[in-house]
Formats: C-alpha cells, sequence, structure tokens
C-alpha cells in the first residue's frame, strides 16, 4: 500500500474517532481535513463510511457489557425491553426524515455557508442551553439511563433529527436536547452514545450498498486503517468524554464550534477548501 495513502488513512480515522461522539461535527472535520490532504475523491465518501463503522465498533467495546445484559434479558426483564424500546424509539424520527430527504439535505445543506451556519447556530444554541442549566440550577429529572420514559426517548430522537442538517453534530443534538429534556447530562451522553449504533451502523450499511462500485480489493487495506484508528481514537474519546462531563459543561466546544464554522466559512470562499459531496 502507498504510503503516503496509509497515513491518510490514519490521519483521517483518527479525525473520525476523535470528532465522532463530541458536539463538534465529524461531518466538518472530516471535509476540511479530507481537503488539506487532497483526499476527495469518489472512494473517499466510501472511506468516510467505512471509518464512521470503526467509532460505532468503540461504543459497542465500551458499553459490551451493558448491550450484552439488554440483549439477554430482553426474553425476561422489563427494564431490559423498555432500554431497547427506547433506543428504537429514539431512532425512528430521523431514519424516516432521513430517507424522505436526504437527496434534498445533500442538494441543498452540503455547501460552505449551510455548514458553517450550522456549525455556529449550534455553538450559540450549547452557550443558550449551558446558561439556561446554570440559571435554572434544578436537579436533573433523569440520572439513570435505564429510567429514562418512552416520551423522554421520543424527545431526544426528535432532537436527534437536526444532525440531518450537516455540520449541526449527532451527538450535540441528542446530548444538548437530552439536557433541556431533564436528563442528567451523563445520562444525555450515554443515551446519545448508544443512539449512535443503530444510526450509523445503518447508514453505513446504506451508503456502502449505494457505493459499493468504488470497492476494490486493492483498497482493502487503507479501509482497515482507517477503521482501526477511528476505533482507537474514538475509544479513547469516549472515556475522555465521560470524565470530562462529570466535572465540565460544554461551554467550551461552543465556542469551538463558532470558530470552526468561520473558518470554513473563511477558508471555503477563498478557494482554500474542495467541497464536493
Amino acid at each position: 500500500m502507498d504510503w503516503i495513502l496509509f497515513c491518510k488513512a490514519l490521519i483521517l480515522g483518527v479525525v473520525e474517532g476523535l470528532t465522532e461522539f463530541l458536539p463538534v461535527s465529524s461531518t466538518g472535520h472530516l471535509i476540511v481535513a479530507g481537503s488539506l490532504l487532497n483526499f476527495t475523491n469518489a472512494q473517499a465518501k466510501t472511506f468516510d463510511v467505512v471509518i464512521q463503522f470503526g467509532a460505532i465498533l468503540a461504543i459497542v467495546w465500551e458499553y459490551r457489557r451493558k448491550i450484552g445484559a439488554v440483549v439477554a434479558g430482553l426474553p425476561t426483564q422489563p427494564k431490559a425491553r423498555r432500554f431497547a424500546l427506547n433506543v428504537i424509539i429514539a431512532t425512528i424520527p430521523a431514519v424516516v426524515l432521513g430517507l424522505l430527504f436526504e437527496k434534498h439535505i445533500k442538494a441543498v445543506l452540503f455547501a460552505p455557508v449551510p455548514v458553517s451556519v450550522a456549525l455556529i447556530v449550534g455553538g450559540i444554541v450549547i452557550l443558550w442551553a449551558e446558561a439556561r442549566h446554570r440559571e435554572r440550577n434544578v436537579a436533573p429529572r433523569v440520572t439513570s439511563v435505564d429510567d429514562l420514559s418512552y416520551a423522554d426517548a421520543f424527545k431526544v430522537g426528535l432532537a436527534q433529527c437536526f444532525a440531518l442538517i450537516p455540520g449541526t453534530s449527532r451527538s450535540g443534538s441528542t446530548i444538548i436536547g437530552g439536557m433541556l429534556f431533564g436528563l442528567e447530562r451523563k445520562v444525555a451522553t450515554e443515551f446519545s452514545f448508544f443512539l449512535a449504533i443503530p444510526i450509523i451502523f445503518g447508514a453505513t450499511l446504506y451508503e456502502l450498498a449505494k457505493e459499493w462500485r468504488t470497492l476494490s480489493v486493492d483498497s482493502v487495506g487503507l479501509f482497515i486503517v482507517g477503521l482501526v484508528a477511528a476505533f482507537v481514537s474514538a475509544f479513547v474519546c469516549i472515556r475522555w468524554l465521560l470524565r470530562y462531563v462529570a466535572t465540565h459543561d460544554f461551554t467550551a466546544f461552543a465556542w469551538y464550534r463558532i470558530g470552526f464554522g468561520l473558518l470554513i466559512l473563511i477558508v471555503g470562499y477563498s478557494g482554500g477548501l474542495s467541497w464536493a459531496e
């Protein structure tokens, strides 16, 4: 395998793993990183999908005991069935809207201005949500991921729909949405992790089914490098984020989003950013 491509795959895998579960938009970061590395061809799109799967495997590994307990308890344990049904309920809105409007979203919103605006507006929303949280100083209503009601799950699922807008961030939408609906910060973060499994796994299979022609034997090594890099970096990021939310809010991420959105806008329109679907 070409060592230059090897390094590009490694870097992009790390970028995906570090940004997928933070409220900063992995899409925007992969666009910028791919452009800087001159990796924007048709194969790059499929590569981005594959490395997302690596990030999801990190979630599955981190929560393997929880997932195993839920699967084993489905036949006999009401708590396990409620948890599984909550994940399904929260997943449905984004899946339905995604299937209905995917082409329109890519045609209209996959451009520097919409993505930059989504990043900046998302940052402002996080600042507002955190300020509201400090002012109200009300104890969270839901303190365990097992205590979510079906209504809670559905509301978080509606919040996840905003992530269909490129640059919004799926994790940002679900975590901040969950907090606004009364979930404890850590609970909102963990539920966001669990929602990522069916959403991104399904999206990966869907995109691979559409783009299978770009796959080749020669690209297997490249994809494996990116997938492993995404898995390792995502695993480290998940562990770090769970510790971070125990003592910090998301204000720093909000300002980062605003700065990154402005950067995309400036660089994109100065001709320094290759913007491809």
